[in-house]
């Protein structure tokens, strides 16, 4: 696999994104990012500060800066924000500079990660409004996450497992695409 990429890990809120990459980061020898906690650095506020001082614009535009410093940097395993491959800005670098992997997972085992959580600022609410925003969030965003290089299907299984899996398409995205795949797999 190419040392000189991203691989970045797309998907909704309780998709894997943070688990999955730190461990996946580890298998590949390369640093971990998180796409959220880069943000609250650049604002200096959770994210649900940030949320609630300045509005969903700002924050996506905040996330949108983040996100394009991030792409141009150094190759690691970055985990995006929730919402951030949405802006098309955000999906056009990520194409020049990562590879994209879309952790896709189905609504209970969203609302399973996710219910009752209090980082989660575009969840906030009642357990009965988190399935109706889930649903929301999947008519909206999952045909954006369609465009990742790579999707892999997030189950109710160990970590590890989906780490596994995760390796296994990077190898065989790179076999397609001709190049060296990674040593593990």
């Amino acid at each position: 696999m190419p040392k000189d990429k991203i691989i970045l890990l797309v998907g909704l809120m309780g998709s894997g994104k943070t688990s999955v990459g730190k461990r996946l980061a580890r298998q590949l020898s390369l640093p971990f990012v998180d796409g959220d906690q880069e943000i609250e650095k650049a604002a200096g506020l959770s994210l649900v500060d940030v949320l609630k001082c300045f509005g969903e614009k700002e924050y996506r535009a905040g996330e949108e800066r983040v996100m394009k410093r991030l792409l141009q940097g150094a190759p690691c395993v970055l985990a995006s924000g929730g919402g951030s491959f949405v802006a098309e800005q955000t999906r056009k670098l990520a194409k020049q500079y990562a590879l994209t992997i879309w952790l896709k997972a189905d609504i209970n085992t969203l609302y399973h990660r996710t219910a009752g959580r209090t980082r989660r600022p575009f969840l906030l609410g009642d357990n009965n409004t988190v399935k109706e925003k889930l649903r929301e969030y999947i008519a909206e965003e999952y045909p954006f996450y369609s465009e990742a290089d790579i999707v892999v299907e997030t189950r109710n299984e160990r970590v590890d497992n989906t780490v596994r899996r995760v390796l296994s398409a990077i190898n065989g995205y790179y076999r397609r695409q001709n190049m060296p795949a990674t040593d593990k797999e």
